[in-house]
Formats: structure tokens, sequence, C-alpha cells
């Protein structure tokens, strides 16, 4: 059997299987979520997966013999087929096909697990949990921003530029600003038509100041090997989708400050960003930056709600979940965080403007654009080399089109909300 024909016969069993669960009428509560967005938005990846079996009367689990000739393939041929697969569907749209093979049964969604690699060893984003991940250390992936100033949207995709096929394009992230009496902040989701923070696809938030000139960014989950610092400030918020043996809160992972402008010169705005969760000894060589390794399921699926055992820690678990608590103290490490400054531009004379080589990425001028790299202490010996690579860089090249390139040890999450501040309205700064 060839390698196109076993794909053709996965993408029948997951629709067989979605089909499925639609007829048995369960839903608890995502089944919908970003149809109006982007073909292949997130939420399009779990719409079409079976329910399943948890507490009180949510429907029996999906019959086996729909996936009973697969589950029972030889573990060596089944790797050899993930494998192949994995390395033919490089991009998406076709890189679905792999997200399928972790959608078939148990079998296949470990051993896909142990092919997909993460994304600073591959270099290509496939399941959510990518977007959390930091990025590959010598290629920055390519993304384009789109605002929509009539809803007040951001919408991150996937690739150099806009396509001609809108359906082609990959969404990874969305934001919303919402605007309030006495300041406005960004809700963060992997659906563009779903920015609930009950929501499974509640991501995380960005908050500033009545200035603009200091921005925190909050991830809805617990960043890996660091300790959290809360706030003991209870929530009002309680999600009605969220097991209750998972860890809630909002969780302060970074801070963006820009530096205030008093004499209101025209100059390009100063910007430094405080990363909380990320050691400044990560860049140096050898380095390692805190990479969640969740596991598909928890990305992918419903969470059973499961009832909590007394006397126990409640289980902690990588998910797209909602949150109940806000924990805004820093997410500290043991080491000092590290911290990125705006790479000073340079005057340019005939053009009478402020200049930075973007490398053919950015085309408009813009107060917007910038190009973030490492502030680091000259204690840790950290190459000239490597303190002049470019981590993140964000500019535009059209009308509510900007494009944004990040590297490691920056994730897709946290890169989209550094550039989110340049959209909020600064008047210290300007």
């Amino acid at each position: 059997m060839s390698l196109k024909s076993i794909v053709g016969q996965l993408k029948e069993i997951r629709d067989g299987i979605g089909s499925m669960s639609r007829r048995a009428g369960g839903s608890d509560g995502r089944a919908g979520h970003g149809r109006a967005g982007s073909r292949h938005s997130w939420p399009g990846l779990w719409a079409e997966q079976p329910q399943r079996h948890g507490r009180g009367k949510e429907g029996p689990p999906p019959p086996q013999q729909h996936q009973g000739r697969w589950a029972n393939l030889p573990p060596e041929l089944l790797l050899d087929v993930i494998q192949r697969v994995e390395a033919s569907e490089a991009t998406w749209p076709a890189r679905r096909q792999v997200v399928a093979c972790a959608h078939v049964c148990r079998s296949w969604r470990e051993i896909t697990k142990e092919v997909v690699k993460t994304l600073e060893e591959c270099g290509r984003i496939t399941f959510p949990i990518s977007l959390k991940q930091p990025g590959p250390r010598e290629q920055p992936v390519q993304c384009f921003v789109r605002r929509d100033r009539a809803t007040s949207t951001y919408l991150l995709y996937l690739g150099l530029s806009p396509s001609l096929n809108v359906e082609n394009d990959k969404l990874l992230l969305a934001a919303r600003k919402v605007r309030r009496a006495t300041r406005t902040s960004f809700v963060i989701s992997l659906a563009s038509d779903d920015f609930s923070h009950s929501s499974s696809t509640y991501v995380g938030k960005l908050k500033p100041n009545f200035l603009g000139t200091k921005f925190t960014i909050f991830d809805s989950q617990p960043p890996p090997d660091v300790v959290v610092l809360p706030n003991n400030k209870p929530s009002k918020r309680q999600s009605k989708q969220v097991s209750p043996r998972l860890p809630l809160g909002n969780y302060n992972v970074a801070t963006v400050t820009y530096e205030l402008t008093v004499l209101r010169n025209r100059g390009p705005r100063r910007m430094q960003c405080t990363m909380h969760s990320i050691p400044a000894q990560c860049i140096q060589e050898g380095g390692k930056a805190p990479t969640p390794t969740g596991t598909i399921h928890s990305l992918d699926e419903p969470v059973s709600t499961l009832p909590s055992t007394k006397g126990k820690e409640p289980a902690a678990e990588f998910s797209s979940t909602s949150l109940s608590a806000d924990l805004s103290g820093p997410a500290c490490t043991d080491e000092e965080p590290l911290v990125l400054k705006n790479k000073a531009p340079r005057w340019h004379e005939q053009l009478q403007c402020w200049c930075l080589n973007f490398r053919g990425r950015v085309t408009v001028a813009s107060v917007k654009n910038f190009q973030l790299v490492a502030s680091v202490d000259p204690s840790l010996n950290i190459p000239a080399a490597e303190q002049e690579k470019v981590i993140l860089q964000f500019g535009k090249i059209g009308k509510d089109i900007f494009t944004m390139d990040y590297r490691y040890p920056l994730s897709a999450f946290q890169a989209f909300a550094i550039c989110l501040t340049s959209f909020d309205t600064k008047p210290a700064c300007e």
C-alpha cells in the first residue's frame, strides 16, 4: 500500500469518527470554535474528535471496530508509516495529516509523540503545544499579522506573507483588544471567534498600565521549571469546562516597558522586555530554555471532569484551558531573567529617517517597527555575535499587514504578545 493511500484512509477514519461523534449528540461546548475563522485554525483539529468517557452520562466511548485494524499494526511498521508522513508533509495545510495520525488511536498517538520533535529541534509547528515551545536556534519562524480595525482583532498566521488563497493560511493565534473605562487589554486565543476567558481556546492575555508604558504578559499555564509567586487574589471567574484537577491561574511570564518620553521627540520607541520565565544563561552555548512537553491529548481533546481526591495535590497538566485564579506574581527562575532590548536604529541622512536592516521583511516605515536583541551581563561571557542576533523582529509591509519573525528562546505566544504592545495607545511615549 502506497503512502498516499495510507494517508487517504487516515482521512476517511478521521471523518468517520467525527460524523459518528456528531450523531451521538454529545457536546462539551468546544465543537464549532473557530469555524468562522481560518480553515486551518487550531480548533479545526479537534472539532471532529470523539467524546471522551468521563463522569456522568456523556455517552459511551466510540466503538473500537472503526480503528481496530489500524491499532493492531506492528510497532515497527507503524513507526515507519508515521515517520514517512512526518517527513513528507513538512508545511501546512498538508501537515494536517501528521495531526490525523495522532487522532487514530492511542498506539498511533504514542508513536506520533515520539516521531514529532520539539519546535527547537525540528523547526516545524505541528500541534498547539508548539506555540509555547522556544523557536529554532538557526532560522527564525516567519509569520505575519493581519489587523482588523473594525473588530479590533489581530490574527497571527504562519508564512512569509498572506497568500492569494486565504484558506491556505495557517492561523496560529488570535487576539482581541478589549476596551474598558480606564484601560485596554488584549485577550489571546487559539480561535479567531472565541475570546472568552472560560473557553478551552484561551491562551493568555496582555494588560497595560494607564500610560501605556508597561505591559504584563500572562500565560494560561505555569511555565515549566519555574516558581510562580501568587498574589493571593481569588478570581470570580469559574470555568464550567475545566477539570478541578488542573491548576488554574494567570501566570506573569514577561513584562514589557517603554521608555517615558518627556520632551516628546519624534525618535523611535525604546522598549525593554524582561522574560521572567526564561533564564539569561539559556542563550549561552549549550544553554536550554524551558520547554513544555505536555501530551498531545491535553491540547487536542476535551479534559474529562473527574472529581478531585481529598488530601492530594492537584495534578498539573499542560493544557489550553481557561483560568479561575489570578497568579499575577512573576514566574521566577533560579537565575537572572533574560532581558531583551530594541536594537538601536541609525539615522539615514538621505532618507531623513531612522533605519534598521530587516533583510527585506519590512517595507513600510512605521513607529511600530522594531528588532529585539539580548541585553546580557558581561559576566556571562556571551559572544558578541550572539548578543547581536535578532531574536524578534516586527514591522509593517502594507495596510494592516505586519511581519513577525522570532527565534529561540522565545515562543510564538511570547513573541505575539510582545508585538501586540505596539498596537496599544502610548500617550506618554509619543
